[in-house]
Parts: C-alpha cells; structure tokens; sequence
C-alpha cells in the first residue's frame, strides 16, 4: 500500500450550517453534493474534490479536539483573504514561514478548530493588514 495524497479532513459541529458558511465565506470552499449518510452533514469542495466533510448532530459538550493540530489548505489571493478575514470579524496571524518563505493564515473556526491557509512566496504582503490580525492565536 502506498498513500498518494490527502482524500478530506472531517469537522464535528453541533451546528452544520454556521460551520458550512464559515468554510464558505472565510476560506472559499463552495458547497456540494453529499451522498443521504443518515446523519446530518455537508461536504466542501476545492477545485471540484469534496476536501472537507463536515458531521453535524453533535452536542457542543461532544466537541473535544483530539491530537491533531490543524488542517492547512494551499491557497491564492493573500491580500484579498486578509481582507475578507477582516470583514468577517475573524481573529488571525499571518506570518511569512522561515525557510521556505510560504505566506501562513492561522484562524479557528466556529467549532475551536484551528485551520491554517498557505500562500505562494511571491505573493505580496499587503501594506496595512487589518486589526483583526494578531501576532500569535492561542493554542
């Protein structure tokens, strides 16, 4: 056997359609179909792959983080989402990774899920960011 990329990452929620706006708006993935799992649900798509599922029908006491950190998504348009980011009222860092010079967004989501976006180096860095911004979020 041999893995040959990353299938989806699933979130648990007690509320799936706030998680699925969140995901929609914040990150810009686009909602799509589903197959009838008999649980309530959705399914987000980037570049027409379902990369993140989201089970709903659980009860906020039932959303515990486990041992992994964070999912991190490649993606486009660094100014435009730091932008977003703002309109949206959402807390984030963004910080320029050493070494490999990739542009990193770190922000959680409404379920405490922490998600991370990563950018192209030769993207620019907006003049002014936004004040939502923060130099660290908390573990």
């Amino acid at each position: 056997m041999a893995v040959t990329g990353m299938n989806h990452f699933n979130i648990l929620t007690d509320d799936v359609d706030a998680t699925v706006s969140f995901y929609r708006d914040a990150v810009g993935l686009n909602e799509g179909p589903r197959p009838g799992l008999g649980f309530p649900g959705a399914w987000m798509y980037a570049d027409g792959r379902p990369i993140l599922h989201i089970s709903g029908g659980r009860k906020k006491d039932d959303l515990k983080p486990g041992v992994i950190d964070h999912m991190a998504f490649s993606a486009r348009g660094l100014a435009d989402t730091l932008q977003r980011l703002d309109r949206l009222g959402v807390h984030y860092a963004h910080r320029r990774q050493a070494g490999a010079g990739t542009w990193q967004v770190f922000f959680f989501d409404p379920n405490g899920a922490r998600v991370e976006l990563d950018f192209d180096p030769g993207e620019q860095e907006p003049a002014s960011v936004g004040s939502n911004d923060r130099s660290a979020l908390p573990s």
